[in-house]
Order: structure tokens, then sequence, then C-alpha cells
């Protein structure tokens, strides 16, 4: 298709107020414009083509014998750069081939200042795009479409810096004191893996920061959890000094393994969920019994499922009422025990004192674990015996304020959101550095490049 030119001039005048050098970044990239053309690209704004000649005097000299060169030939190297408004703006970068007359060597100019080896975009313009996908959530093939290159070129760019540039510096481990495990499923498919083990520091938090991610490891064990503690440095390891995580024994068997001195933390969001469950499992039971099947839309049991689940703060005086009325039922008394449990977890965490807080939840934990606590209630029984195996983590959470695994969660919740913005991932490196953009805390470390 025939290129539509839409205007030609010189960038870069001297007597004009606007330089073209600045706006676009070239004074710093030692490049010199010498012209500009404009064209249209289909459904886009269009391109600007940019002729740039680099202003390197040394490099005419050999480095050989120090002896001036010749210009052999020269030819023109096409990258990509950052874009202006709507426009994608491309560089066109004459690349001089000389030749010293006395020693016979030969060599070109050097635009690693400019680009990587192999690269077809300059290093702003792969920071730009990092930026875009690591701030503002934007995908690899927006970016692309801006920068009016390939999906290809820019993700493996991207890739490259996320990797080799952000996620590799050493200085990230530093001043880590608190970490969150959890697990999360990067993919959804029938076969192969789908579960990865995230690892969050909570660190952060104490100085009213947001958290951030610090790896993902391939597997949901205890063995991937330890193999990842265990490759980390022992002053890391031993500068660990709380471990949240969910309920999983396996996770609290690596941390005890690997960082012996680490208090390990049971969320308090796991424990409410817990017995949520137990309470749930308590009205199926009853269900069942009373009817002989599952739950169906008219059945007070099961019209209640989402009401029995709410704080009874948080309840309207009509919901209470139902409420009231299932637990007054005679036949209902494990669900109304199996209620009180729940709520009692509940009020203990909502307590603004956080000593009078611990004191209430191991007193319940205590009654919960004395045999014959909870007559005709099986599952509340097993929810004592779990809690009683781990009131020390339960506990745990009353003496360290900043040991929730809350922003672990939400971080889960934005790599959800990441891959859906992407449409799903199939390798799971790719995964990894784009979560690491996207929630390693790198803000500050890509602005310091663009």
């Amino acid at each position: 298709m025939k290129e539509k030119v839409k205007e030609t001039a010189r960038l870069g005048d001297k007597s004009s107020a606007f330089d073209g050098r600045v706006l676009l970044g070239l004074d710093t990239l030692g490049l010199n414009p010498v012209s500009q053309r404009h064209v249209a690209a289909g459904s886009r704004a269009g391109v600007w083509l940019i002729g740039c000649e680099i202003e390197d005097e040394t490099a005419r000299y050999c480095r050989e014998c120090g002896a001036m060169g010749r210009v052999r030939s020269s030819r023109r190297r096409r990258l990509a750069h950052t874009p202006v408004g709507q426009h994608a703006v491309h560089l066109l970068v004459r690349v001089r081939r000389y030749e010293c007359a006395a020693c016979a060597r030969s060599w070109t100019d050097d635009l690693t200042r400019i680009a990587d080896r192999g690269r077809r975009l300059t290093n702003a313009a792969v920071w730009w795009a990092a930026a875009e996908a690591a701030l503002k959530s934007k995908s690899v093939s927006a970016c692309a479409h801006d920068l009016h290159c390939s999906w290809g070129a820019l993700n493996r760019a991207v890739l490259e810096k996320g990797a080799g540039v952000l996620a590799a510096d050493p200085r990230r481990l530093d001043d880590v004191e608190s970490i969150g495990v959890d697990e999360h499923v990067w993919r959804h498919a029938r076969t192969g893996g789908r579960y990865v083990t995230v690892i969050v520091d909570l660190t952060p938090r104490r100085h009213g920061r947001p958290a951030r991610l610090l790896d993902m490891v391939e597997g949901r064990s205890e063995k991937a959890f330890a193999r990842w503690l265990a490759e980390r440095p022992r002053s890391f390891r031993d500068r660990v000094k709380e471990v949240a995580m969910d309920g999983f024994a396996g996770y609290k068997r690596a941390a005890a393994r690997q960082v012996p001195r680490a208090v390990e933390i049971l969320d308090p969001f796991h424990v409410v969920r817990l017995a949520g469950d137990r309470l749930t499992a308590v009205r199926c039971r009853l269900q069942r019994e009373a009817t002989g099947r599952r739950g169906r839309r008219d059945d007070p049991l099961y019209k209640g499922r989402r009401i029995l689940l709410r704080t009874a703060g948080l309840r309207t005086d009509r919901q209470q009422a139902r409420v009231d009325m299932l637990l007054a039922d005679p036949a209902n008394r494990p669900l109304a025990l199996a209620h009180g449990v729940y709520q009692r977890i509940i009020d203990c965490y909502a307590q603004g004192d956080r000593g009078k807080g611990r004191g209430m939840m191991a007193e319940l934990i205590e009654s919960l674990a004395v045999r014959g606590a909870a007559p005709g209630c099986p599952e509340i029984a097993a929810l004592g015996r779990t809690l009683k195996r781990r009131m020390a983590d339960v506990l745990a959470f009353f003496d360290h304020p900043h040991g929730a695994n809350g922003p672990t969660e939400a971080i889960n919740g934005r790599l959800e959101t990441l891959r859906g913005v992407a449409l799903g991932f199939r390798s799971l490196g790719n995964y990894i550095v784009r979560s690491l953009l996207h929630t390693g805390g790198f803000r500050q470390a890509i602005q310091a490049h663009l």
C-alpha cells in the first residue's frame, strides 16, 4: 500500500521555543532529528517517522590505533519509540559503518544506549510499555497497538526488562520481615498444573504502604514453599519474623523447618471461613435429616443459608427475625450451637482492644476443646480440635497487628484482574513476570527509567 505523506518538516529548530528533541526525548539518546513525515496507518491515528543522526564525535575514531576512519556505508534502522498523543513514533536512525585505513579495522555506530541488541524498540519505548502494563493495567496488545509494533517483539522486551532488571534485583529482599503465603489459581484448564504458591511481602503495611508480591512458585505444596525459602539467602530467612498463612498444614511445616524463628499466624479470614464452613455443614446435615434431600427454594433452612453467615450486627430486623425463628426450633439445636460459635469468633476479631479479643478467643477455644462441649454437633467438635491444635497460630494475630493475610488475598484479586485483561496466559514464566510487574511494588523503579 502506498504510504500517504501528510507533512514534511525539520525538527529541533533552535529559533523556536518548541524543541522536538526534548519532546521526544532524543536529547537524552544522543540523536539529532533531521526530518519527519506522517504516515497513515489504517484505523489508528498514524505514525510519525523521524529521521535521526547519531551525535557522537568519537564514533569515527578507531579504537585500536586511534586514527580517524572514513564512512564506508550506512543504513537506516527503524526503532519504535514512545508515542506522542494518539500517534506512534518510529525513529529512522542512520547507522554508519566505518573503516580505518591504517589498521584495516571496520566498525559501526553503537546503538546500545538507544536500544538493546536485536530489539526493534528503543529502551524508552519498552519502559513506557512496562509502565502502562504495570501501573495502568494495560494489556501488552494495547501497548503494541499504540507503538505500532508487533505483540511478540514488545512482549519479549517487556518480560526481559521485568525479569532481568526488576525481579532479579537482589535488593528486593532487603528489609523483608513479614511475609504472607497463599495458593492461587493461575489458569483454568482441565490438564496440567493450575495452582501456584504466592509469597507476599507484608512489611510495608507497618508503614502505611501497600503489600507487594515477592514471588510465585509452581504448586501449592509444603515442598514448593519450603524449596522457595531454602533458595533464599540465610540473611533473608533470619530476618523474617512473621509468616501469615491459611489453615493448610503444609505451609506451617515448611515455615517451621526453614524459618524456625518466625511467628506463624493463622489469618482471621480463614479462621472465620473455617467456622462458616462448619456452620454450613451443620445446616446441610439437618436439611437432609429432615427432608431426605438437598435444600430447595421454599425450605426454611435453605432460604436462610446466606443470612446465617452474615454478621449479626449487619442484619436487618427482618433478617434477624428469620434467624431467630430458625434457631428457636428444637430440631435445629445443633444449628444454634454452630451459629453461636461462628458469631463469637467474629466478635473476638471485632474487638477494638486486641488484648480483650485475645482473651475471648482463648476462652472460646478452650471451651470447645472440652470433651462433650458440642453435643449432637460433630462438626463443631471437629472445629474445636482444629482450633486447639492451631491455637498458638490463631492467638498470634492479636499480638502482631500487621500479621493478617488480607493483603495477600487482595493481591490474588489483582492477579485475577490481570489474567482477565490479558485474556489468560499459557506460559507460567510469563505470568510470573507480568504478575511481578503488576503487583511487585516496582512503581518507583519503573518511573525512574522513564
